[in-house]
């Protein structure tokens, strides 16, 4: 399976999330001028690097690379510094043994519907 960043996938979410380059390079902790090269394909991001990237646009690497035309991420990050009550939701959420768990689902499905 092929995993190479597909340049024009990469500037068709970046543009869907509504980043221009330059807020696409911050939001990836890269220089511009080190963005550009990922969108102009002078360079070509390793594997980690792809899933990096497409944790941080909202993606998977599968879509940015071509292998689905589905842009839906596979996984969400929760970081505990950015938002640390949905960190502990999903925590408990994930937690088999948790009491909590089966409560809280059943509260999202009721107010899901």
């Amino acid at each position: 399976m092929d995993m190479t960043l597909l340049p024009d996938r990469l500037i068709e979410i970046r543009e869907a999330r509504g980043l221009n380059k330059a807020e696409a390079a911050r939001l990836l902790g890269l220089s511009k001028m080190g963005y550009l090269r990922y969108e102009t394909a002078v360079r070509t991001p390793s594997y980690q690097t792809l899933v990096f990237i497409a944790q941080k646009l909202g993606t998977s690497p599968e879509y940015l690379s071509g292998q689905t035309d589905d842009p839906s991420p596979n996984e969400v990050v929760v970081s505990r510094d950015f938002d640390p009550e949905l960190y502990e939701i999903v925590t408990d959420i994930m937690d088999q043994n948790s009491n909590a768990r089966d409560r809280l689902l059943a509260y999202y499905r009721r107010i899901k519907k």
